[in-house]
Parts: C-alpha cells; structure tokens; sequence
C-alpha cells in the first residue's frame, strides 16, 4: 500500500457517469465498474440476454468507447489522409465516404496498442477505440500525426449498439434518412434521424450478429435508448452478455487478446494491416509486420473447444503432454453452442485444426483441441 492511500486529504477518485447511468439503474441493472465508468453488466441475467440477442435484438450501451473525429486545424492545408496512413497501417485510397474499416494502433516495435474502426467523412475521420485505452491512443496518435491536424475528443457523444436478427426491423421503423436502413451493408454508415434525434449509424457491431452501432448526443441517449426499447424486439443488454457473444464471434478484447507483447500476425488481425501497407510499410512498427509475415511468428491467437463442462480462464496454461505450449487469454462457456469455449496464444506448430491439447484448471486437466473461430457463424449483411 502506498502512502497515498493512507493519506487522510486525499477523496478517493469517484468513476466518472455515462448519459445512460440513471436509465439503466432504473432499468434495474447491476452497475459494475468498467473502463473507469459504472456500468450494466447484466439486467435478468446473462444467459438469458445472450440468448435474446441470439434470436432477436439486443441494446447495449457501448458510450464508454472513445469516438474521435480528425481533421485538419482551422485555415491549415494538410493532407489529412496521408497523415493518418503515416500513423496507422490502413489504406484509406480504397475507403470510400461513409465506410467503415477495421485497424490498429501499433507501437514503433509493432506492439498493438489498441484495435479501432475507422470512418471516412466528408471532412475528415470519424474513430472509434477502446474505452479502456481512449486516453492513451488520444496521446499516441497527437505523438504520430503532426500538429496541423485535429483530434476533436467527441466526449459528449453517447454510442449505442443493436444487434441482432431483428434489429433491423427494430431500428428501421425510426431511422430517417437518404439512404434506406435496410440497404445499408456490413461495415457501411450513413447520417439518420431517430425520434428526430441526429444519429450516425453503422452496420457494424460486436457480437457477430447482424446490428448497428449508432452515435448520438448524450442529452438524448434516453430518449433514444427508450424508443428502441418501445419496440417488441428490443431488450437492454449487459457487458455479460456482450462478452459472451464477442467470445462465440472468435473476437479479441484489448488488454486480455491483444496486448503491445503481440503483434498483428500473431494476435490473427493481419486483416488490419491492408495489403497494400503489409509492402510499402511507412506506419510505427512496420519492420516487425513485415518480418512476421516473412519469417512467421513463435506463437499464433487460436480457438479451443472444451470437453466437460468446466470453463478455462484467463491465464490457463495450455499443455501438450507434459510440455507447456500456451496460455488462455479469454474463455467461457458459450450458451449458444453448449460447452466452454477459448482463445489462447499457443505454439505455432500446434494450432492446426483439430489437435488435441489439455488446459490445467484447478488442478485438473481439461481436454480440449483447436478449432476454426469464429466458434458460431457470423450473420453479418454483406
């Protein structure tokens, strides 16, 4: 224990309140801490909403996420485009108006520092990165792009997500706007109106389901979230749930699979990397990048499926006989399927489908072998 905390002046730090804090408690959420923000990690249960988003359509409050939007400062002349390459390995000349794009954020040694979706505007780019690392990237990418261009922190912004099968239904009924909802595609976003609230929607999500992501002011993150949960489809869902789901799509979470240890060939997120930059290089840790898909890494991100029904946990070792070859970063059971699944980072001559490995958990050794992820096929619109 440090002197600071036995300091008697000091108030502890109190976790700063998303829009939709009240509205969940009423709702009759258990609020966790989460990212620095207390949030729903449930409301009847995880099982329960896993399984309503499965079938139907499911809101989660996702507002803790940072939404940032770069352009250039007021009367500079920069190429905004290239600047962001220089500090991302994304292509943007293939990133047409309104498309969404997945990447990262690497450090100079290729570490992954976060992953992110990147949007093309008119003016300029619209991100979104991870709550839990939003203010380091924000000092990260004011290190890599020049001070010509903007980072606009879009604090006050609420983001909501939609997902699943019905979704679409749901959320058509209220979204106004030039481009009909339903002939928006996976990773396409347009502007909307929703109750007469300005709204940027995506088809994009984190469950693997079919859904939206939709970015709106926080003043009417309430209204918003009542009129969606106005209709029959709609129920609000917790981080529960939400992790569960992201865990049977086969999708990393920052800081358990995905850490700056890794890089982009070993955590299986090349697809962050676009082909063209995978060559031409010209973004912090390329030289690794490259020599990865050359030479290939030590260890590779894989799927596990579990006999029994005991769940391995982060930090599981992954055995191979009596040789340890890897170690669980996240597990489960996965209601959709009926037995514990995982990803773990494991011995690249090991993770070939099919081969039979042993995860020590509590003293007992679980079987398990490798499998293709996504665990449950995405349903995306493409």
């Amino acid at each position: 224990m440090s002197d600071f905390e036995n300091d008697p002046d000091l108030e502890p730090i109190e976790p700063a309140i998303l829009p939709l804090d009240a509205w969940h408690r009423g709702k009759g959420a258990r609020m966790v801490e989460f990212a620095g923000y207390p949030m729903p990690i449930q409301y009847e249960g995880i099982l329960a909403e896993h399984l309503w988003t499965r079938e139907s359509a499911g809101l989660f409050d996702v507002s803790h996420m940072g939404q940032l939007y770069i352009a250039p400062a007021e009367g500079a002349e920069i190429d905004v485009e290239a600047a962001l390459e220089a500090a991302l390995p994304i292509d943007l000349a293939t990133l047409k108006t309104g498309s969404v794009r997945y990447s990262l954020l690497l450090d100079e040694e290729g570490g992954i520092l976060d992953d992110l979706m990147v949007t093309r505007w008119n003016s300029g780019f619209y991100l979104v990165v991870n709550g839990a690392t939003k203010w380091d990237d924000i000092g990260t990418l004011r290190e890599y792009l020049p001070d010509e261009v903007n980072i606009n922190h879009l604090d006050d912004n609420a983001l909501l997500a939609l997902q699943g099968p019905k979704a679409v239904d749901a959320l058509a009924r209220h979204a106004k706007g030039e481009t009909p909802l339903t002939e928006l595609k996976f990773m396409k976003g347009a502007a909307y109106t929703l109750g007469g609230v300005e709204a940027w929607i995506s088809r994009s999500g984190y469950t693997g389901e079919d859904g939206f992501e939709i970015a709106i002011p926080g003043e009417d993150a309430a209204k918003v979230a009542d009129l969606l949960c106005g209709e029959p489809e709609v129920k609000p869902i917790g981080l529960g749930a939400r992790d569960s789901l992201r865990l049977e799509a086969g999708l990393p979470l920052y800081g358990h699979d995905m850490t700056p240890e890794q890089g982009a060939v070993e955590a299986g997120l090349i697809f962050g990397v676009n082909k063209r930059r995978r060559s031409e290089g010209g973004f912090p840790g390329a030289a690794r990048v490259q020599k990865d898909l050359a030479e290939g890494t030590q260890r590779l991100r894989i799927g596990l499926a579990l006999e029994g029904r005991m769940a391995a946990r982060e930090g599981a070792k992954v055995m191979s006989g009596d040789n340890e070859v890897g170690i669980v970063t996240s597990g489960g059971f996965a209601p959709t399927l009926q037995h514990p699944i995982a990803m773990a980072y494991v011995d690249t001559a090991l993770t070939a489908n099919g081969t039979a490995l042993q995860i020590e958990m509590r003293g007992k050794r679980l079987d398990a072998r490798v499998v293709a992820m996504p665990f449950v096929p995405n349903r995306y619109v493409r």
